[in-house]
């Protein structure tokens, strides 16, 4: 049983040491489920909102990506029961946080773990947030047939030449792995050179140094596309390491999705970040290049996407729902309870590398993951720390 109270991380101030803020435990009702929340995993957004205030209204409880236990349910849910193992991307409101011993969330904010990696929490904790931002901007910003369940037969109607800037990022391994499994092959990406590997593991069957001069680096993708870049995934977001070269790559008649905020100063040890939400005129484009700006949070919202439609895109016979930008609704109920965790299951995603976060306490492991993010010590891999203990 969850006690009345627990344990929560929180931001203070800007720049400001985390504390630990003592929480009223919810009781889940109607489709909410109560987990304990034994793994998470930090992001960069921890550190934008630690160091840069970004939508934060302090003291606020940091996290977005929970793996544990689920220990009460709501009298309507039903897709998973108490003591199932489940993992999910859970970020609203305060009580869905992730950096806290308890998180409490909607049934569909919330996948059930496949039971061959029930033991590998620490692993599954990794996919959640960035697995959904993945999916959400190939489907919805770059507007990419992902069929869903995918037929046997399907094979994409067109080849557009992709261009995935950061492919060993924990968004960038997500996106090589999802166009890997739907058959867009026509797929460059760029890495520093030690994460080659990593990259072509992922799925990329081109791979470039974006330390390369640019001019070259031009030339050089276009050569792997055969052609110029039709669509292009920013899954870096920095203004001058990943805005600024896509820029001077992307083409009239281009689509680009760039990760938000854009970085237009980095966090320091002693200079707060700077950011920029306008990724259209934080550098400049050439004319006829479609730019979006990445938020994924709203992935739920089924007010902006009206309904469902049908398609015969792929080469079967019968019809398939097939996800479009107008199927948010089907999105939102079906991409973390089961499309996450089908694709776990057969081995068509899997867990980014963890780097494990020690500590003596929850505080400890949380400012030293922060600590770490902001020195920029962090390169193909993801932090994770124990939340929750099992006793």
């Amino acid at each position: 049983m969850a006690s009345n109270t627990h344990q929560a991380v929180v931001t203070v101030a800007k720049r400001a040491p985390l504390e630990i803020k003592q929480l009223p435990t919810p009781t889940p009702i109607g489709k909410e489920v109560l987990v304990k929340n034994l793994w998470t995993a930090s992001t960069p957004l921890d550190l934008h909102q630690a160091d840069g205030g970004l939508l934060v209204k302090h003291p606020q409880v940091l996290g977005d990506g929970v793996a544990g236990q689920v220990v009460a349910i709501g009298s309507e849910v039903t897709l998973v029961k108490e003591n199932d193992f489940v993992f999910g991307f859970t970020f609203r409101s305060e009580k869905e946080k992730a950096q806290q011993e308890y998180v409490c969330a909607p049934e569909n904010l919330l996948g059930k773990v496949p039971s061959e990696w029930e033991d590998r929490l620490a692993e599954c904790v990794t996919l959640p947030n960035n697995f959904v931002t993945a999916w959400n901007t190939l489907l919805k910003l770059l507007g990419l047939a992902l069929p869903w369940p995918k037929p046997t037969t399907f094979t994409p109607s067109t080849n557009p030449r992709i261009l995935v800037w950061g492919g060993s990022s924990s968004v960038g391994q997500y996106v090589l792995q999802i166009l890997t499994y739907y058959g867009y092959y026509n797929v460059i990406a760029t890495a520093s050179r030690r994460n080659f590997d990593l990259v072509t593991e992922s799925g990329a069957v081109h791979v470039v140094s974006y330390n390369s001069p640019a001019a070259g680096l031009k030339r050089d993708i276009e050569a792997g596309l055969g052609g110029l870049v039709d669509l292009v995934i920013d899954c870096i977001g920095n203004r001058d390491g990943s805005v600024q070269p896509i820029a001077g790559i992307a083409e009239a008649g281009a689509k680009v999705a760039v990760m938000l905020p854009v970085v237009v100063r980095d966090a320091s040890e002693d200079m707060e970040p700077e950011y920029a939400m306008d990724v259209e005129k934080v550098v400049r484009w050439r004319e006829g290049v479609e730019v979006k700006g990445v938020r994924t949070h709203f992935y739920l919202d089924v007010s902006l996407y009206l309904a469902y439609t049908l398609s015969r895109s792929f080469t079967n016979a019968s019809h398939t729902r097939v996800l479009t930008a107008r199927q948010d609704p089907f999105l939102a109920f079906h991409l973390q309870p089961e499309i996450m965790p089908t694709l776990l299951a057969q081995g068509v995603i899997w867990p980014n590398k963890q780097r494990m976060i020690e500590g003596a306490t929850l505080l400890e492991r949380a400012q030293k993951a922060l600590d770490i993010l902001r020195r920029k010590e962090v390169s193909g891999e993801r932090l994770v720390w124990r939340v929750a203990q099992d006793t």
